[in-house]
């Protein structure tokens, strides 16, 4: 070393920045000395500590901003990260002993609680088409009447075919304003590409039948039974009609392959069609690929019929043992 350069000066260096991370590693040191006095503790654990704490924090972080952006805020609030925490599994695991103050609770009102909107009952008698005899004898009727009534029944005919082409759409415009119907409660939405929802909605299985979308997936095996949660319900809300539509679907169409979707019409439901997937049995080679393969078939099958509404049940749940964290999922 030269007498002209001298020592150089080492710039100090944190241990968090040493480790490569935001939170203070000396800190988690002192605290843990300051809980565990009874035993020797290594170099790592501080660093691995705060590791892992400043992931939690950004998990829950990034997933109360989603719910403030969801809920049009610009600020994250107590409420926001009780529902980021509520609505992922592994946190609500981790914290289901921890109380959030000015959290609030979870939206889980019983559905007979919910007072009924006005003007129900008057919808569905409107939407309910007289028969073509009371049909004719009202056309009849205004011909014959004087030309004040007759403007008053050409001023009504738009009506009626708007709600008869309401209809024909199907229940997915009132899914998009009204809900899938009473009895639901949505948990949390989410818009995706222009024109495109995710809507995450809870309700009990027997109201599967109410709902009001233009399709739902049916998981079943490949040769379509009825056995399962789903299945059942769809059966008791169907009724012999579904049934008879279902045995004529096994006929026609024979077992499904794995991930095959086919597509019946839905008799006795809300639904316009039902759409039956075989769905893979967890353990299986590649099941985590064929269940995403599975659901692109269903999505595929509700483009092919021009479906703008289709409501998937919770597929890890049955014979399947499929997890609750599948990626497709």
């Amino acid at each position: 070393m030269s007498a002209r350069g001298g020592k150089k000066k080492m710039t100090k260096m944190s241990r968090s920045s040493r480790a490569g991370v935001i939170f203070p590693v000396g800190r988690m040191m002192r605290y843990l000395k300051k809980g565990t006095y009874k035993y020797r503790i290594g170099v790592g654990a501080p660093v691995y500590m705060a590791a892992v704490i400043e992931y939690l924090a950004a998990e829950i972080l990034e997933l109360a901003g989603n719910a403030a952006r969801d809920n049009k805020k610009g600020r994250i609030a107590p409420r926001h990260i009780l529902l980021a925490v509520a609505n992922d599994e592994e946190l609500n695991q981790l914290l289901k002993g921890v109380t959030i103050a000015s959290g609030g609770v979870l939206p889980r009102i019983h559905p007979e609680l919910l007072a009924k909107k006005r003007g129900v009952k008057s919808k569905s008698d409107t939407i309910l088409s007289p028969s073509p005899e009371k049909r004719g004898r009202k056309s009849l009727g205004g011909i014959k009447k004087s030309g004040k009534k007759t403007k008053a029944s050409k001023a009504r005919t738009p009506k009626k075919n708007k709600q008869k082409d309401g209809e024909k759409e199907g229940a997915s415009n009132s899914a998009t304003d009204d809900g899938p119907g009473d009895g639901f409660t949505i948990l949390s939405s989410k818009s995706l590409v222009p024109g495109q929802k995710l809507s995450l909605t809870q309700s009990d299985i027997s109201h599967i039948g109410s709902m009001k979308v233009e399709g739902i997936v049916h998981p079943t095996t490949g040769e379509i039974d009825l056995k399962e949660e789903v299945g059942k319900a769809l059966e008791k809300a169907g009724g012999k009609e579904f049934l008879e539509t279902v045995k004529e679907l096994r006929k026609s169409q024979g077992p499904l392959e794995v991930t095959e979707a086919a597509l019946s019409q839905s008799t006795g439901l809300a639904a316009k069609f039902v759409i039956h997937c075989h769905i893979p049995q967890w353990g299986s080679d590649k099941c985590e690929e064929q269940l995403e393969e599975s659901i692109k078939n269903c999505l595929t099958a509700a483009e092919d019929k021009k479906l703008k509404s289709v409501a998937f049940p919770p597929l890890p749940s049955g014979r399947y043992v499929l997890p609750l964290l599948s990626p497709p999922i």
